[in-house]
C-alpha cells in the first residue's frame, strides 16, 4: 500500500462535466461522514493493512475544500492518528479557488499538507460559467498568491481544453495566464463527456458545441509545446512538471502499484484486488457502522490483467515501461508476451524502444488509446 486516497464527496456547486461521486454540501451529514472516514481507516488497519509503508495521502472529491476550516482540521487530525505525515513523500489535496480561504490554507499548512492541486480549468470567465465553475479568473490567481503566502510551494493547477465553444485563442490565453504563475506543476486534460452529467444530457439534445477532433489535437499540441518551452517536462500524457515536482501519488496509479481508496465511492487496489466502495452516502456510512469494510464490488486481478494494466497504465508515462522491470515483476519477458504487438505499434510509429524501455512516440502520445487497446485481451 504505497498510497491512500480519501474521497470527500461534497460540493457547493456541481460542475457540468463531473461524473465523480458527489452530493451538494448543504443538509448533508458532513461531520458524521468525516468520523466514518476514521472508522473505515480503523477497519482497514484491523484487516492487516500496513500503514508504515504509505508514501502518499491524497484528498480528492467532490471538493475537499468544501469542508469548513474546522472540518478540515478534524480530517487532518484523523489522518495524523494513522500516518506519520512527516515521513510522507507527498500529502496533497484538491481545492477550488473560491473556497480555499486563508483560514483553510493555514489549517492545511498546520496539518503538514505539502501539495495543493487547484481546479482552475480555464482563465476565461465566460467559459468558467459555461462549465459550471463558481470561481473567477482573478480568484484563481489570488488563491495561488495566498497559498504562497501561507507557505505552500508545491502547487499544481488543472486545466481543461476542447471545452464547448472554446477557441484556440481562449486556450492560448489560459496557457499564458497559467504559465505566468510560474508553478512547478500543471495538468491539462481534454474534455471527456461522461454519462450522467449535464454535458452528456446537452450533447444528447444536440446542444453541446464541442471543438472538432482536429481542433482538439491543435490544442493538445499547443499545451505540450508551451510547457516544454517553459521548462515543464511532460512526464505523463496530461501532466507537466519541473523535474522533481511530479505528482508522486498519481505515479502510484501509473506504475500499477497498490493503494487504498477510502470514502463513499472510492476505488482502491490492495492485495491484488481492485475494489469500489459503496457510493450512496447513507448506505456507505451505515455499512461501516456494522464493522465491515464498505465494499460494493471486488475483482481479484489475474496475472493476465495485471500485465495488461502494467502496459497501458505505464505507457501513459513518457518514460514508458521498463523491459527489465516487467520481466522481474511477472516472470516472463515482455517480448515473449507482447513482442508482436510492440513491433506492430513500432511500425505504426506509435511506440519506440528507448534506453531499454518501451514508450509512446510523439505521434503515439496523440493516439494513446489506439496503442493501449492493443494490449487488452
Amino acid at each position: 500500500m504505497r498510497g491512500i486516497y480519501i474521497h470527500i464527496p461534497f460540493c457547493h456547486q456541481i460542475c457540468h462535466y463531473c461524473d465523480f461521486n458527489k452530493v451538494f454540501f448543504e443538509n448533508q451529514p458532513v461531520d458524521e461522514y468525516i468520523e466514518t472516514i476514521d472508522k473505515e481507516l480503523s477497519l482497514l488497519k484491523q484487516s492487516g493493512a500496513d500503514f508504515t509503508k504509505v508514501e502518499t495521502v491524497f484528498f480528492g472529491g467532490g471538493t475537499p475544500t468544501a469542508l469548513t476550516a474546522k472540518q478540515l482540521e478534524r480530517l487532518l487530525e484523523i489522518v495524523h492518528s494513522y500516518i506519520n505525515v512527516d515521513a510522507l513523500s507527498e500529502f496533497s489535496t484538491e481545492a477550488n479557488p473560491d473556497e480555499l480561504t486563508m483560514d483553510k490554507l493555514n489549517v492545511l499548512k498546520n496539518g503538514h499538507m505539502k501539495r495543493l492541486s487547484l481546479g482552475v480549468q480555464s482563465f476565461d470567465a465566460d467559459l468558467l460559467k459555461k462549465i459550471g465553475r463558481s470561481h473567477s479568473p482573478k480568484q484563481a490567481i489570488d488563491v495561488v498568491n495566498n497559498a504562497r503566502r501561507a507557505g505552500f510551494e508545491n502547487i499544481s493547477i488543472d486545466m481543461i481544453y476542447a471545452l464547448p465553444g472554446q477557441t484556440q485563442a481562449q486556450w492560448k490565453d489560459t496557457l499564458d495566464q497559467a504559465l505566468a504563475l510560474e508553478l512547478p506543476h500543471y495538468s491539462g486534460y481534454s474534455l471527456i463527456v461522461e454519462p450522467k452529467t449535464v454535458f452528456y444530457n446537452l450533447m444528447n439534445k444536440g446542444r453541446l458545441p464541442l471543438p472538432g477532433e482536429d481542433e482538439e489535437t491543435v490544442m493538445f499540441a499547443e499545451l505540450i509545446d508551451r510547457m516544454e518551452r517553459a521548462g515543464r517536462a511532460q512526464y505523463e500524457i496530461s501532466n507537466f512538471a519541473i523535474p522533481g515536482s511530479e505528482s508522486i501519488h498519481n505515479m502510484i496509479y501509473w506504475e500499477n502499484d497498490e493503494y487504498a481508496g477510502i470514502g463513499a465511492g472510492a476505488h482502491g487496489y490492495l492485495n491484488g484486488v481492485r475494489y469500489a466502495n459503496i457510493a450512496p452516502l447513507k448506505r456507505y456510512m451505515d455499512h461501516v457502522e456494522t464493522g465491515a469494510l464498505p465494499r460494493k464490488e471486488e475483482n481479484t486481478v489475474t496475472l493476465q490483467e495485471s500485465m495488461e494494466e502494467e502496459m497501458f497504465l505505464g505507457l501513459r508515462k513518457t518514460k514508458g515501461v521498463s523491459i527489465q522491470h516487467f520481466a522481474e515483476k511477472f516472470g516472463i519477458p515482455m517480448d515473449e508476451k507482447y513482442g508482436t504487438v510492440i513491433q506492430n505499434l513500432i511500425q505504426k510509429d506509435l511506440l519506440e524502444l528507448h534506453e531499454k524501455r518501451i514508450r509512446l512516440t510523439r505521434n503515439g502520445i496523440f493516439k494513446g488509446n489506439e496503442a493501449f487497446q492493443q494490449f487488452l485481451g
